[in-house]
């Protein structure tokens, strides 16, 4: 069974930082690029960033360029997203999916699974 698992969601201060985690179980990220999306109360899902396959290169939405970093472990079949500097509306959930494309996009359309997605809260 192909299947997506985020993990490193919670609550946090202003200024804080998180790492998020996405596991795959059932087949090999190293093949797939790898997006991180958020949804927010009330908003639509975007493109927070993503990475390629084919040669590692990496996007960034505008709002997140500078604090948040992707970054992948084959050997641990897992993609990190490391979020620094966070602000409160970068509260949302955030998701990870996977594309069989070897270049990655932020446009939810080609991504083939998802996770089921983790809380971040950012708060004082």
């Amino acid at each position: 069974q192909l299947q997506l698992v985020e993990s490193g969601g919670g609550l946090v201060q202003p200024g804080g930082s998180l790492r998020l985690s996405c596991a795959a179980s059932g087949f090999t990220l190293d093949y797939y690029a790898i997006g991180w999306f958020r949804q927010a109360p009330g908003k639509e899902r975007e493109g927070v960033s993503c990475i390629s396959s084919s040669d590692g290169s990496t996007y960034y939405a505008d709002s997140v360029k500078g604090r948040f970093t992707i970054s992948r472990d084959n050997a641990k079949n897992t993609v990190y997203l490391q979020m620094n500097s966070l602000k409160p509306e970068d509260t949302a959930v955030y998701y990870c999916a996977a594309d069989g494309d070897p270049l990655c996009g932020l446009l939810l359309q080609g991504y083939d699974y998802w996770g089921q997605g983790t809380q971040v809260t950012v708060s004082s």
